[in-house]
C-alpha cells in the first residue's frame, strides 16, 4: 500500500508545469532524496536513505509559503528493519527571492518508525507520533521552471512510534501557476509587454526589427537602428535619426535639421534656392540681385541697370559739366508770392539744363517744389506741387522726355531760410532741382 501511495504521488508530480516559485508563480511541487538519522541515545539506529521526499506548497506573500511534505525511508533500529514515514505541514520563509535564495521553515505533523514490533496498521495509524520540526535550506534556480533544493531539519517527537530525528533532503522543485497572457514563456508578473509575445532576454517584449533593442525601448520598432539613436536608423551617418532628419540621404548638421549647407551661407540646402552660391536668408539663400554687376544689390542700388560705386549709391559718377551746372543757384528756381509760373530767369536756367540732358541721356531729374509759410499748410502743399509740375512742363516743352522727370511737393516743411522774415519767405518760394542718374540717383 505504501508503494501505491508513492507511485500515485510521483505520477501527480509529473503533470505539473512549473516556474520558479515567487509571488507570480505561487504553486510548487518538489521531489527529493531524504536522509534520516535518529537522535535518541536509547536506541541503536542506522542512517537511512530514501525516496521520495515529496512536497507541495503555495506562496502566500512577503516571502512566506505554506505546504505539506510526505517522506518515506528505510533504516535499521535495534537490529530490526524499520520503515520511516512522515506526513507534515509547514510554513516556509524565503529570505530572498533571487536565483539563489536561503529559506527557513517550521511545521507540525506525524512521523512513524514502523517495525514488526510496533506495527499498528497502515500509516498514518494510531502508532504515529506527533512531531514538531524546524530547519533551513537553500534553493538554486536553474530555469524559470526548475529549482534545486537542499535542506536540513530537526524533528522532535516523544510519542510511541517515533523518535527525535534529523532529516536532510536534496532534490528538485517545479513551480507553476503564473499567468502568461501572451504565451511567450514569460509570466505576466515579469513580462514588461504582457499583451504581446516577446523574448525572455527582453523581459517578454518583442524586437520586431531585430536590431537588439526591444520594441518598448525602440523609437523606430519597425526599422533596424542603433542603440545610440534609440533603435532608429541613420542612412546618411550624420548622427541624426532619419525620422528627425530633414535630409536623410545627405549628411548634415543638427543646426540645419540634418541637412548640409554646401555654400556655407547659413541656409540649409533643402531650403536654399541657390545651394551652390552663398546668399542671404531673406532671399531664400540666393545672392541679392545685382543686374549691373557692380557689387551693390539691386535693392540698395539706385542705378540697378548701370554699374556704379557705393559712394554714389550704385550709380556712375555724374558728368563733370552737369555737376558744375547744378552747383549753387542753378539748382534753385525762385517764384513770386502765390505763383507757380516759371520766371524768365528760371526758363534760361532750364534751357541750359535741357541742353545738358540732351548730351547726357542717362541723367534724370527730380523736381522738388517748396513754399513759404504764408497761408495754410494744405494750400502751401498744393502750391509746392504746382510749382514742381510747372518746371516739369517747361522742360517737356523744351524737349525733355517726361520719363526722365519726377516731381515732389514738400509744401512748407523744408525751409532754407527763416519764414519770419520777408527775405526768408522769398527764398523758400522755390523749386529745387536734384541731380539723379537713372532711376532717381541723388547726389
Amino acid at each position: 500500500m505504501k508503494k501505491l501511495y508513492t507511485i500515485m504521488i510521483l505520477v501527480l508530480a509529473t503533470v505539473f508545469v512549473a516556474k520558479a516559485q515567487t509571488s507570480d508563480s505561487p504553486w510548487a511541487v518538489s521531489l527529493g532524496l531524504n536522509l534520516v538519522g535518529v537522535q535518541d541515545d536509547s536506541v541503536d539506529a542506522s542512517t537511512g536513505f530514501g525516496i521520495p521526499a515529496l512536497g507541495f506548497s503555495r506562496y502566500i506573500a512577503g516571502g512566506f509559503s505554506i505546504g505539506a511534505q510526505y517522506s518515506l525511508n528505510s533504516l535499521e533500529i535495534n537490529n530490526s528493519d524499520a520503515d520511516y514515514s512522515a506526513l507534515e505541514g509547514f510554513l516556509k520563509y524565503n529570505i530572498s527571492e533571487n536565483d539563489i535564495y536561503p529559506y527557513l521553515f517550521a511545521g507540525y505533523g506525524l512521523s512513524n518508525f514502523q517495525t514488526d514490533s510496533n506495527a499498528e496498521g497502515q500509516f498514518p495509524s494510531t502508532g504515529a507520533g506527533r512531531t514538531y520540526f524546524g530547519g533551513a535550506g537553500i534553493s538554486f534556480s536553474i530555469s524559470d521552471n526548475w529549482n534545486v533544493n537542499a535542506s536540513t531539519s530537526y524533528r522532535s517527537s516523544s510519542e510511541k512510534g517515533s523518535y527525535n530525528h534529523l532529516q536532510h533532503v536534496v532534490g528538485f522543485s517545479y513551480v507553476f501557476g503564473a499567468g502568461d497572457t501572451d504565451k511567450d514563456g514569460v509570466s505576466d508578473k515579469k513580462d514588461v509587454c504582457p499583451e504581446v509575445p516577446g523574448l525572455k532576454e527582453f523581459e517578454g517584449c518583442p524586437d520586431t526589427d531585430g536590431d537588439g533593442i526591444p520594441d518598448n525601448k525602440d523609437s523606430c520598432p519597425e526599422e533596424a537602428g542603433s542603440a545610440e539613436l534609440n533603435g532608429c536608423p541613420d542612412a546618411d551617418g550624420d548622427g541624426i535619426a532619419d525620422k528627425d532628419d530633414a535630409c536623410p540621404e545627405a549628411a548634415g548638421s543638427a543646426e540645419m535639421n540634418g541637412c548640409p549647407d554646401s555654400d556655407g551661407d547659413g541656409v540649409a540646402d533643402n531650403l536654399d534656392k541657390c545651394p551652390k552660391e552663398a546668399g542671404e536668408a531673406a532671399n531664400d539663400g540666393c545672392p541679392e540681385d545685382d543686374r549691373d554687376g557692380d557689387g551693390i544689390p539691386d535693392k540698395d542700388d539706385v542705378c540697378p541697370d548701370e554699374a556704379g560705386d557705393a559712394a554714389n549709391s550704385g550709380c556712375p559718377e555724374l558728368p563733370e559739366k552737369l555737376i558744375d551746372f547744378m552747383k549753387g543757384e542753378n539748382s534753385t528756381l525762385l517764384f513770386v508770392v502765390n505763383s507757380s509760373k516759371v520766371t524768365d530767369e528760371s526758363s534760361a536756367k532750364l534751357k541750359i539744363l535741357t541742353d545738358l540732358l540732351g548730351t547726357y541721356t542717362k541723367v534724370n531729374v527730380v523736381i522738388e517744389g517748396h513754399a513759404s509759410s504764408d497761408g495754410s499748410m494744405a494750400y502751401n502743399q498744393s502750391l509746392s506741387e504746382k510749382r514742381a509740375n510747372s518746371v516739369k512742363e517747361a522742360l517737356m516743352a523744351m524737349g525733355v522726355d517726361a520719363s526722365r522727370l519726377e516731381t515732389i511737393g514738400y509744401g512748407e516743411t523744408r525751409p532754407v531760410e527763416d519764414n519770419s522774415t520777408a527775405e526768408g519767405r522769398t527764398a523758400n518760394r522755390r523749386v529745387q532741382l536734384e541731380r539723379r542718374v537713372k532711376l532717381k540717383v541723388v547726389e
